[in-house]
């Protein structure tokens, strides 16, 4: 049976002041006035009521013996995680000279306060984003350019047939598109180009004198498709986690005067070597390249008409104006990648995290006292960021800085006490520091030692912290939200191209005590598939919805059932907010490593972790139904609708967003889970739980597909294969055909027309 909290008293105000009314004839036959205008039921009265008031703080005793008993187990709640995210900062009307700005610069976004991560030179240039986006032409068209470009060599080589033409359009890349660009099959050179521009009314010369031997600061945003992780047998070091260097080379013109020898107009480019700590293929993060010399920063002049951009040259830029400011290029070239998708790129770029510092407040003073615990006046405190001076009372005022450590029982004890174990005459080992403390993040709380492990601090000793706390999820905003920096220069700017992420609020005490008889069992170590679960759902900074766990299932050899693949452990995860799908969400290569960083060093070493996303597949889904006489179409048609999107979801039941009119709680099996792994979605099926809808009289007939198939009966879904909802249509009478429903019945008029681009026409 189950262990229910036990109540002290559970009498309540109304229980009180009858039990004493009716005490009163036996204790006082004279008083026979029990109305409520006598003075002594007043009385009365105010004692049950203040008695009540007793009850209730005694009924609370358990709760807080529980609470007690879970601050002995040690397990704390899991703090508040800072958002993250890139700025750039620009010189637009200041004096023509580089600045180095200093890392922890304050940069807000309204109230929300980001600090920067790394410093920067902000160089006085304009920097903008292009690439050759390959265009389609008409056969007219093809062979007019290939008359054009008939003079062209192969690397400048005579002897040559012409090459074979692509065309292309210059693009601009701003971080617009969601999907970016594909460096690989978007683009028809394999790279994007950054042009550094002379602010208006300012030479290139000029900007190039500024810019000579000083380190440009590119920030990079990926886009990432593949969020697959592998941890294979053995372990792996958290740090590599996604992978180090990116595959890209960054390379400026190599400019030298053209000659007579067609091999002479080919343009050639130097590499220059980049400090890039994170694989900007992966994730968002900043390449630093050391510009050369004034004369090494050079672009191609005195070009031919049919010569500018083609072949190797930049991209042609069709505005006379912006092209005579160019400075000079900077080629990302992808190197014989698969997957390089780049959103958005820039200069002047550097990292930011979440945060607000409190420099030197004091806290209360010390008693000597062991166990001293003293809480900060902002929380949650994010992890690392503390920094303890503790001044002793009396002559001299000694200033000292106390460490921070995970445990005090690692502490040294306040005193040295030699080791009775070893013989006499044999050095003693060295203690542990005794000056630290231990902090709790989420609450914010410092607790000192107690003599014998870890110092106390003295009556009247002066405490000063220095701290960062963090906001959570409202650090997650969107782009240009970032926009002021009280310490720049008026005339310098700053702003986010991108959203901020990663930001996520702390784990509740509900949260908490609910993980506290698994973590009793699991230790957090990843040894049963409740494991898994319990343990990736604690993921800092990460919101999940939904935790498959399938061991012995490899999906990389299918097809395969779950316990094929003895060692291997598959981890499915669904987050809880994904603002690209919100009905069918998709984890993204950051959620990824945060929980592969998380679950690496508590899995067991002989076992291979496999993190995967779901895989969704796309299901149409048509209804015929009849409506109870009386009641409102429309009322009914969106009551099935929204019973079909809970149906068919992969997000539980509680974490759905609302898809229409309020519902009673259904009672299908996966209520609690979402759609379940290898459950094909079938017409029956479908149909049964349309039928159950209230108003539906009649089912006259449910059509069910999967992408551009026809109609059938189910749609078998394998593997990490879960439905996802793209259309659904509900009619009265006959069902809507499903060529309709997707929009690709044809058209009356024929095919569209498909836009060329022309030449223009001049006299």
């Amino acid at each position: 049976m189950p262990i229910t909290v036990p109540s002290i008293d559970d009498r309540r105000y109304a229980d009180l002041l009858a039990e004493a009314i009716a005490r009163i004839p036996v204790h006082t036959p004279e008083w026979t006035n029990f109305n409520h205008s006598d003075p002594g039921i007043t009385l009365v009265e105010l004692f049950a009521f203040l008695t009540e008031s007793m009850l209730y703080r005694a009924n609370l005793i358990p709760e807080r013996n529980r609470s007690a008993f879970l601050s002995l187990l040690g397990i704390p709640l899991n703090p508040a995680t800072s958002a993250r995210g890139l700025v750039t900062i620009s010189n637009d009307r200041g004096p023509l000279q580089t600045s180095t700005i200093s890392s922890g610069l304050q940069v807000d976004a309204g109230a929300v306060p980001f600090r920067t991560e790394a410093g920067l030179d902000v160089l006085p240039v304009e920097g903008r984003v292009y690439y050759k986006r390959p265009v389609t032409l008409t056969p007219d068209l093809s062979d007019q350019y290939q008359q054009l470009y008939a003079s062209f060599l192969i690397d400048g080589q005579p002897g040559q047939p012409p090459p074979d033409l692509q065309p292309y359009e210059t693009a601009v890349l701003d971080g617009r598109d969601p999907l970016g660009v594909d460096l690989v099959q978007g683009t028809v050179d394999g790279a994007v180009w950054v042009a550094l521009l002379a602010r208006v009314r300012e030479s290139p010369d000029d900007a190039r004198a500024a810019l000579a031997g000083r380190v440009l600061s590119l920030g990079i945003v990926p886009v990432v498709t593949d969020v697959a992780v592998t941890l294979p047998p053995g372990g792996v070091d958290p740090a590599a986690i996604g992978g180090a260097g990116s595959h890209l080379e960054y390379a400026l013109p190599a400019v030298v005067p053209f000659g007579d020898d067609p091999a002479s107009r080919v343009p050639s480019y130097a590499s220059r070597e980049a400090a890039d700590p994170v694989n900007v293929l992966l994730h968002p993060g900043v390449v630093q390249l050391t510009l050369p010399p004034a004369d090494g920063l050079q672009t191609w002049t005195g070009l031919e008409p049919l010569e500018e951009g083609v072949g190797g040259f930049p991209p042609s830029i069709d505005d006379p104006a912006l092209r005579a400011r160019v400075v000079t290029w900077v080629r990302i070239l992808a190197q014989g990648v698969t997957q390089a998708r780049i959103l958005w790129a820039g200069i002047n770029a550097t990292t930011v995290t979440q945060r607000a510092r409190v420099l030197a407040e004091l806290l209360p003073r010390g008693t000597g006292w062991p166990d001293q615990e003293v809480t900060l006046s902002h929380a949650p405190v994010l992890p690392g960021s503390v920094r303890l001076t503790v001044t002793q009372p009396g002559p001299g005022a000694l200033v000292q800085p106390w460490q921070e450590i995970p445990d005090l029982l690692d502490a040294g004890p306040e005193v040295p006490v030699p080791d009775p174990t070893l013989p006499p005459g044999a050095p003693q080992p060295p203690s542990a520091p005794s000056e630290v403390f231990a902090v709790d993040a989420e609450a914010g709380t410092l607790r000192f030692g107690d003599g014998m492990r870890g110092r106390r601090p003295q009556a009247d000793a002066v405490m000063r912290a220095d701290y960062d706390y963090g906001v959570g999820r409202a650090g997650n905003l969107g782009p240009a939200a970032i926009t002021t920096a009280a310490e720049l220069p008026q005339y310098y700017r700053v702003t986010n191209p991108v959203r901020t992420w990663g930001g996520a609020d702390a784990e509740s005490v509900a949260d908490g005590e609910r993980q506290v008889a698994r973590y009793l069992q699991h230790r957090d170590r990843l040894v049963s598939a409740a494991d898994f679960d319990t343990i990736a759902r604690r993921t800092p900074g990460v919101e999940l919805a939904r935790v498959d766990v399938l061991p012995g299932y490899d999906p990389q050899l299918a097809p395969s059932l779950p316990g094929d693949s003895p060692g291997t452990v598959t981890v499915m995860i669904v987050p809880r907010y994904d603002p690209a799908a919100p009905d069918a969400p998709s984890p993204d290569r950051f959620a990824m490593d945060a929980v592969c960083a998380y679950l690496e060093p508590r899995r067991l070493v002989t076992t291979e972790l496999l993190l995967r996303g779901p895989a969704y597949v796309p299901v149409w889904v048509s209804v015929g139904i009849d409506v109870l006489p009386g009641l409102s179409i429309a009322e009914v048609k969106g009551r099935v609708t929204a019973e079909l999107a809970r149906v068919l979801s992969p997000l539980p039941l509680d974490q759905q967003l609302s898809t229409g009119a309020a519902l009673p709680r259904p009672t299908y099996p996966h209520v609690d889970t979402g759609w379940p792994l290898r459950t094909p979605v079938t017409v029956v099926e479908l149909a049964a739980y349309v039928t159950r809808v209230d108003g539906v009289h009649l089912v006259n007939g449910l059509l069910l597909g999967a992408g551009t198939d026809a109609a059938v009966d189910q749609v078998g879904l394998t593997g990490l294969q879960l439905p996802r909802l793209a259309a659904v249509s509900v009619a009265p009478g006959a069902p809507l055909p499903l060529d309709a429903l997707r929009g690709s019945a044809a058209p009356a008029g024929g095919p569209p027309a498909l836009p060329v681009p022309s030449f223009e026409q001049e006299c």
